[in-house]
């Protein structure tokens, strides 16, 4: 009986092994890549909001301080560029890193079988 209930369990232990092996490339370029790419966006809108970088955007012709005259409307549109500017710069660095992160999160399972496959052939 013991006998019985340990073969069965060690093979039903085996099949979910190999069937993970062979699932696992098909949840990493498809529901794991799709997840990934969601917490990705979610850093994205997160950096946005502490950013403000569309606040800054459409107050950008809105005079700072309720300064209605000239030398305050055109003092607030230039110090309102630079802070576009810089903020701007700022999202694009973490929008590359993004990218980058979900590239990689593609190429990776590639490589890792790429670089086992040239060692074991260099023996």
């Amino acid at each position: 009986m013991l006998k019985s209930h340990f073969l069965i369990s060690s093979f039903q232990i085996l099949v979910q092994f190999i069937w993970n092996i062979i699932f696992f490339p098909i949840w990493w370029y498809s529901l794991g890549f799709l997840r990934f790419a969601s917490r990705i966006f979610s850093f994205w809108r997160s950096e946005q909001r502490a950013l403000a970088l569309w606040v800054w955007l459409r107050n950008l012709f809105v005079p700072m301080y309720g300064q209605h005259d000239f030398t305050g409307r055109i003092i607030s549109f230039f110090v309102r560029c630079v802070q576009i500017f810089f903020r701007g710069l700022v999202m694009l660095f973490w929008i590359i890193i993004g990218l980058l992160l979900m590239l990689a999160w593609l190429v990776l399972p590639l490589a890792i079988v790429i670089a086992t496959a040239y060692q074991f052939l260099a023996l």
